[in-house]
């Protein structure tokens, strides 16, 4: 093999790096490693400046491989990528060293150690490169049909959006109608347009547009193939149904917290969970009647189910929305019926955003509210028909406050919904809290570790409906962005096998997570096969070969053992 020409550039960070990493002694340091051409340090490494003097010298001296010491990968993989495409070089010739994150934030109060760590980390990088070799992306041709799991409202709105983009939607729905939570509201912050309405609308432009499918009574059973090209089997009813889609979007919905028997006295009659308080205040005209008696006294207490990680049933997340829906179910409430008593006892109020008019307007009519702490909550006693509740008022110092009341609504959490079929399909990764989470936050907010698979709406976090009908959209604009140019392109970096030492036991099929491995004949004996389009590059495979005939690309064995020799004196 010829030597290889490689361009090393380590960058200040604007002093992120360079404050505590003596940058020019690590360039010192390897500018005379083998193979290294071109040894450069930079104030910011990912400018547009930067990027074309690193095009410029690639072009120069015919470099074949690049190294960017900079910061996270995470940032800048694809950054740099960019760079080494337009200047004519593979781009999966490129090593990114992340000596911000892992050295210099890391060790701020030892700058000589940390200049140290920084020049073998590079070495390390230098190494790594040395071994590369240009890999290309696979492409798949895409079908322009989506998969839309669930038809609640952010369901049916992701099902219109593809229809407007031209993009054919199959939308199946487990109930016997569709519009989910949102269809059994009435008044719906912060518009108080009825949630039923909504979803009417809804459904009439469904019904003007041929491209999209409505299954009710509906679930998935199989799935095969991979993003922009699924097989799909679903359960319609008695009937089997085979679709051929390029991406699904899962909108599952949620459950509500259901309390314990004697959960805050739940399973007395007029202790209510906040959807049948709901219920009931939708359903009612002129006075609040239940069962048979007007309600003068209604009690909130809040945080049922949430941020209580205590009990066998309840939750540590925060479900966001219930402050807004409690204090505008007590807004509605009062309009019904003015003379209405309501008392808040809440943890914390979460009216974020322009939601705190909410908040505002409940006090400006006389809604009185009560913050009782963690180790002290409330309770209730059920005393000649009506409820007394006991509260300590921190605002207050602690004072015993007695409440009496003829409902207790009990403010409940939002709960992922049970999907272990559909899970057990589709394999997508759950959070600690049991919702299904996304790759990143910020970064990826919709797209899952499944390429194709993507998620919204409160299947995903709890949230309201207009922020799972942004998601929806979100998880619609990724979707579009994979299907309408008709092809994807996937990550090489992925399992290969030596077909010469590989004998087929079945442990790699075993331990991969993607079902990317399949046996195949090859000649006289069996083998393992990766399906490129499945596998993810996770590496599980390799460590259980028995024969190590499986090695991952562009993190070969030999590349690993490289690394680790260049970092010896670190180890």
């Amino acid at each position: 093999m010829s030597e290889r020409r490689i361009g090393v550039y380590i960058c200040y960070c604007g002093g992120n790096i360079s404050d505590f990493v003596e940058v020019e002694k690590v360039r010192d340091a390897i500018e005379n490693e083998e193979g290294v051409k071109v040894a450069k340090t930079t104030m910011f490494a990912c400018s547009d400046a930067a990027q074309q003097e690193m095009i410029n010298d690639i072009h120069e001296h015919k470099l074949d491989g690049l190294v960017v010491a900079s910061c996270s990968p995470t940032l800048h993989t694809f950054t740099f990528r960019g760079v080494a495409e337009r200047a004519g070089l593979n781009p999966y010739q490129y090593v990114q060293v992340n000596v911000r994150e892992q050295v210099s934030w890391a060790h701020t109060d030892l700058k000589e150690q940390a200049t140290e760590k920084a020049i073998y980390m590079v070495k390390a990088g230098i190494a790594k490169v040395r071994l590369t070799q240009p890999l290309k992306k696979t492409r798949i041709d895409t079908v322009p049909r989506t998969l839309v799991i669930g038809a609640g409202i952010s369901g049916l709105r992701a099902a219109i959006a593809h229809s407007d983009l031209g993009i054919s939607a199959f939308v199946i729905e487990k109930s016997d109608r569709i519009g989910g939570w949102v269809s059994e509201f009435g008044k719906m912050y912060p518009h108080n347009r009825l949630g039923s309405d909504l979803i009417t609308e809804l459904s009439e432009e469904i019904k003007k547009r041929e491209n999209i499918h409505i299954y009710t009574e509906a679930e998935i059973l199989t799935k095969s193939g991979s993003v922009g090209d699924f097989d799909v089997k679903i359960k319609v009813k008695n009937e089997e149904i085979s679709l051929n889609v390029g991406s699904i979007i899962v909108a599952t919905g949620f459950v509500s917290y259901q309390p314990s028997e004697g959960e805050y006295a739940y399973g007395a009659d007029g202790v209510l969970t906040l959807p049948d308080f709901k219920e009931l205040i939708d359903n009612s005209k002129g006075e609040i009647i239940y069962q048979g008696k007007p309600v003068k006294n209604v009690t909130y207490i809040y945080c049922v189910g949430s941020r209580d990680s205590s009990g066998e049933k309840g939750h540590a997340y925060c479900s966001r929305y219930c402050c807004n829906a409690a204090i505008h179910a007590s807004l509605v409430a009062n309009d019904i019926s003015s003379e209405l008593n309501q008392f808040h006892i809440y943890r914390d109020i979460r009216t974020y955003g322009k939601y705190e008019l909410l908040y505002r307007e409940a006090l400006q009519n006389g809604a009185i509210f009560i913050k009782f702490d963690e180790a002290s909550p409330p309770r209730v006693e059920k005393s000649n028909g009506r409820f007394n509740v006991q509260v300590k008022d921190v605002l207050t110092f602690g004072e015993e406050i007695e409440i009496e009341s003829d409902l207790v609504v009990l403010v409940t959490a939002m709960e992922p919904r049970e999907n272990k079929a559909m899970n057990d399909v589709l394999k997508l990764p759950v959070s600690l809290d049991g919702f299904f989470k996304e790759i990143h936050p910020k970064l990826r907010p919709v797209e899952t570790v499944i390429d194709g698979v993507l998620i919204a709406g409160t299947s995903q976090a709890p949230r309201n409906s207009a922020e799972s009908v942004a998601m929806s959209l979100a998880a619609t604009s990724k979707s579009a962005s994979l299907l309408m140019k008709g092809y994807v392109e996937l990550e090489p970096l992925i399992a290969m096998v030596n077909e010469d030492t590989c004998v087929w036991c079945g442990k790699c099929s075993e331990a991969c997570p993607y079902s990317a491995i399949e046996k195949i004949s090859s000649g006289e004996k069996e083998i393992a096969a990766i399906n490129t389009a499945q596998c993810k590059g996770c590496g599980c495979c390799v460590p259980v070969c028995p024969e190590n005939a499986l090695a991952i690309k562009g993190y070969t064995d030999e590349q690993i053992r490289a690394m680790i020799d260049a970092m010896e004196v670190l180890l």
